[in-house]
């Protein structure tokens, strides 16, 4: 089976981060949010993708390459002009026209159990299946409704709170039969806002499969926080690379360099090649990237480190987000901080 991952999005509501970083390669755990979408897609047999890009996309196509380094098969279809969410589906329609495919979120954290959601489509002979989660906050999603049967039988994307009436939405997971290509149209076209209402429209066999595992959007600044969050702290399944330091629940990777001055205070992640100084204190909640060096004496709590940041003596950071390799004077945007290089 194969799948279509979206990837070619601008992150406008993560900026700053995404000036200078794809949306898809934001880190999660120290790894691009989009492996850990990958790595999924493999656990369920699915071993054969393809994603579509737009911005800066030859940082995604310099860390993934062909797949091979990561087992799987990686396919690219690159949009000069973005064509919108089944647009760039429909000009990839030559890899999906075999059998039933899956369409995922570049921007999506998950550990969804594709191999009983693929079930479920299959055992309810569905042209579409969307796939949906249960959560309190509705209003920055589409949401769903469906009959006793779980076909769908109405939704409103983006709702207002009149219009509110369910609390499941759509994830942006679908499964999809080749059939959904007669559909979609050449050009720019949409998922939530075209081809649902049109397949709802047409009484097609479409259904909903209500997912019970973690998934979140990470696609603004709180919920990347929180998306990190969850992942380091296990209510996301996400594996974390490295070692336990002994006595601590902070885990290291390779080539580090740690005083033994050094306080650890509650869950902690650090990457590989990490240089720590003396009586620094990494506290609850800390993601470190690889190569980053911390001076004496600083406390770093709650915060996500990018990749190569040096962070000076006496520092002090609480709830911060650094990006790496940003371009400008050194900056603090809504608790963001950035370390220019």
């Amino acid at each position: 089976m194969k799948a279509f991952i979206l990837a070619a999005g601008a992150g406008t509501r993560l900026r700053p981060l995404t000036y200078e970083c794809p949306k898809p390669m934001i880190p999660m755990l120290n790894k691009p949010v989009i492996e850990h979408t990958i790595n999924n897609l493999k656990k369920h047999n699915i071993n054969s993708i393809v994603m579509n890009l737009h911005t800066l996309p030859k940082m995604i196509t310099d860390y993934f390459g062909d797949g091979k380094k990561f087992n799987i098969d990686i396919n690219y279809s690159y949009e000069q002009t973005l064509l919108g969410t089944a647009g760039g589906l429909k000009k990839c329609k030559k890899y999906f026209d075999k059998g039933t495919f899956v369409v995922m979120s570049g921007d999506g954290l998950t550990d969804i159990d594709l191999t009983s959601a693929i079930a479920f489509h299959k055992k309810k002979k569905s042209v579409a299946t969307m796939v949906l989660k249960s959560i309190e906050t509705k209003f920055a999603y589409g949401i769903t409704l469906t009959d006793r049967f779980n076909r769908i039988v109405n939704f409103v994307e983006k709702p207002t709170w009149g219009s509110v009436f369910s609390d499941t939405v759509n994830t942006g997971i679908y499964i999809f039969e080749p059939e959904v290509f007669k559909y979609i149209p050449d050009g720019f076209y949409d998922f939530g806002k075209d081809l649902w209402p049109k397949l709802l429209k047409l009484k097609k066999p479409i259904y909903a499969y209500t997912m019970n595992e973690y998934w979140t959007d990470i696609g603004n600044i709180d919920e990347y926080r929180k998306g990190t969050q969850d992942a380091l702290f296990g209510r996301a399944s996400v594996k974390i690379t490295g070692k336990k330091i002994k006595n601590t629940e902070c885990f290291t990777d390779e080539n580090c360099k740690i005083d033994k001055s050094v306080k650890f205070i509650g869950k902690s992640l650090i990457g590989k090649n990490v240089t720590i100084g003396k009586n620094v204190v990494i506290d609850n909640g800390t993601v470190i990237g690889d190569n980053v060096k911390i001076l004496d004496d600083a406390v770093i709590k709650d915060s996500i480190i990018w990749n190569g940041v040096t962070i000076g003596k006496n520092a002090r950071l609480y709830s911060s987000i650094i990006g790496s390799n940003v371009p400008g004077r050194l900056s603090v945007y809504n608790g963001l901080l950035f370390d220019i290089k």
